[in-house]
């Protein structure tokens, strides 16, 4: 049996150590305690009396050194029943049920409960209530006959120190129940002020201190109803930062939280009375702006947000300067509930970064209807990749110098039932955002190789060219699907070209640069395509491994016309060839031209002047062509 089972202590609630120790403390102070009134006893007692006393005081010593030995359930035991026995056998030998020693049962009771356990408390008052009435009937029967002092001096120390005992315990227990109350009103304050922590936890962002989505959801609905209730609107601003992950990137994490606290400050001191501002996600924040005047002071407001964004932050020695997009809904015109609001709002948001960024929009229908379009684009691309609609075309790519065929560019098409066309410019982007481009470009890539390698085995010597999206390095997958789709399709790795954009090697250079060095080794050759339109960085086409500049064909289509683009081009072929570097030039539309490229020192070329991008067996058939004209020859 543990202590912890044996006694219920007023002062349970304590850490059980300390809890241990106060018992132990306790219970050698009502030892010692009732030791020293049964010493008073013993001293004006005589005969038998005396006797009895004296065991009683040889017991509580025997308890008071099992207490000191911290052996406490036992000498909690020995403690009261030798005094419970001791008081009966006081009683039973002198007054009998009148005797003044019963007056000490009370105190007997009082340690019980004190140190004890309800089993000793309930077998000690079991006892007392046995012996009281044995005593009465053998009094009443007359099978004893009590016998009553004479009043003298020592029932005087007798009553002194049965109240001495018994008040003595009794202030101990009542410091005990004040510790209790005062250790209990201190836990009830910890509790409240834990709740409220979590309270405010629960509902604001730790980081900013501002009120979190949580907050902004739970008074949304109160805002809406005020301005019902008042023929008012209730306008949802929702910020987006721009560029923010740079921050992050560059100065680490630590300075990104400081720029996001003093944002929060600075928003903090646009707010009207009744407007709630809350942190909505990483670096985005919303504001719920209730009874608003009209559109143009919504707009003053989000051009105001949009400033303090804008606004230098000086951060670790750093000065920051970043932008932000904010989205505009209002209720109820643009939806009743709070998730649908914020939908809204969202799309206002995108917009506004698609028209430029750091400018707000307001929602309107037309926003819904296309992202209700994409969705639906999405699932039907879903589909036609499962069902095999897409279909590979493939343009020719000549060498100028000669106007041979030396191999395509396999470009993607989706035909529709009714015979039209639905334009890569339309799904690509949403292919890439999706994810789903990584899936349609294993495609292409294996469908390129197979109609390569049918080609060589009808004994034509072409090359194929694929387009990379960066989305597809971002698994690290693209090395084992290019070794799969050359295996399947049994094409040597020197037949395939990779395009890539300068876009895509600027953005995540050292994933992507490990990955194309993998391939490098492989045999795969690389093209830059639309070189002149991004970056024009000649240090990622030697990092790159890069064999070929494709030149935009925006400089192309304009080459017989514009001078101002001529010596730009023969730049570009004199700069590709130092290089050692091959140049395609893109969108050849007539004969001049391709004359002009030629005779700039241009390579290769490709573009309606020759063919459009054709279906395989089209291809083949022009191919095919080509080669009799030239046999003609």
């Amino acid at each position: 049996m543990t202590p912890n089972s044996e006694f219920s202590h007023p002062l349970a609630v304590l850490p059980p150590a300390r809890l241990d120790k106060l018992r132990t403390k306790r219970l050698l102070q009502i030892t010692g305690l009732t030791l020293f009134g049964l010493v008073l006893a013993v001293a004006v007692a005589a005969g038998t009396t005396k006797w009895v006393l004296l065991a009683g005081c040889c017991s509580l010593g025997f308890a008071g050194l099992l207490a000191y030995q911290r052996r406490v359930v036992f000498a909690t035991y020995i403690l009261l029943w030798a005094m419970c026995l001791m008081l009966s056998a006081l009683a039973f030998l002198s007054g009998g049920i009148r005797d003044l020693a019963l007056l000490g049962y009370p105190g007997v009771l009082v340690f019980a409960a004190m140190l004890g356990n309800s089993r000793l408390f309930f077998s000690l008052i079991s006892f007392m209530l046995v012996f009281c009435g044995v005593l009465t009937y053998l009094a009443v029967s007359g099978i004893v006959q009590p016998v009553i002092p004479q009043i003298s001096a020592a029932h005087f120390v007798f009553i002194g120190a049965i109240l001495l005992v018994t008040g003595g315990c009794v202030y101990l227990l009542y410091r005990d129940q004040q510790r209790l109350m005062h250790s209990l009103q201190s836990e009830n304050h910890r509790v409240k002020q834990s709740q409220a922590h979590i309270e405010h936890l629960a509902l604001h962002d730790p980081l900013t201190g501002l009120p979190n989505r949580v907050y902004c959801q739970q008074h949304f609905q109160r805002l809406y109803n005020e301005c019902l209730a008042n023929a008012q609107r209730l306008a949802v601003v929702l910020l987006d930062l721009d560029n923010f992950k740079p921050v992050n990137d560059s100065l680490g994490h630590a300075a990104g939280d400081l720029l996001l606290q003093q944002l929060a400050r600075r928003l903090e001191n646009l707010l009207a009375e009744n407007d709630i501002l809350c942190r909505f996600g990483g670096d985005e924040f919303l504001l719920l702006v209730p009874g608003f005047d009209n559109s143009e002071a919504l707009a003053a407001k989000a051009q105001a947000l949009l400033q303090q964004t804008t606004a230098p932050f000086f951060i670790m020695q750093n000065q920051i300067e970043i932008s932000g997009s904010v989205g505009i809904a209002i209720m109820p015109d643009d939806g009743n509930e709070f998730s649908e609001i914020c939908k809204h709002a969202d799309m206002a948001m995108f917009q506004a970064k698609a028209d430029g960024r750091n400018v707000y929009r307001f929602y309107h229908d037309e926003l819904n209807k296309a992202s209700i379009d994409k969705f639906n684009l999405l699932q039907l691309m879903r589909k036609a990749l499962k069902n095999n609609e897409f279909q590979l075309y493939f343009q020719p790519k000549l060498q100028l110098s000669d106007q041979r065929i030396i191999g395509a560019e396999a470009l993607l098409r989706w035909p529709q039932p009714d015979g039209s066309m639905i334009a890569p410019d339309d799904f690509i982007p949403l292919a890439e955002s999706s994810g789903l481009i990584v899936e349609i470009g294993e495609w292409v890539l294996q469908q390129a190789c197979l109609a390569c390698s049918r080609w060589q085995q009808q004994g034509y010597d072409l090359t194929i060219a694929v387009n990379l999206s960066y989305v597809q390095f971002r698994d690290g997958k693209l090395e084992q699907q290019v070794q799969q789709a050359l295996s399947a399709a049994a094409l040597p790795a020197h037949s395939l070209e990779m395009e890539l954009t300068e876009s895509l090697l600027i953005g995540e250079g050292d994933n992507i640069a490990r990955q194309l060095a993998a391939l490098h080794q492989l045999g795969i050759r690389f093209s830059i395509d639309d070189f002149g339109t991004g970056y024009s960085n000649l240090g990622y086409l030697r990092r790159f491994n890069a064999s070929r500049l494709k030149i935009d064909k925006s400089f192309i289509l304009s080459l017989c016309l514009s001078e101002r683009d001529e010596p730009l081009v023969r730049a570009i072929i004199q700069m590709s060839k130092s290089l050692g570097l091959k140049t395609v030039a893109e969108g050849v539309e007539d004969s001049a031209t391709a004359a002009q490229l030629a005779l700039l020192g241009c390579d290769e070329g490709q573009g309606f002047y020759w063919a459009r991008p054709l279906p395989e067996t089209d291809f083949l058939g022009y191919v095919s062509a080509e080669l009799m004209n030239e046999a003609g020859k």
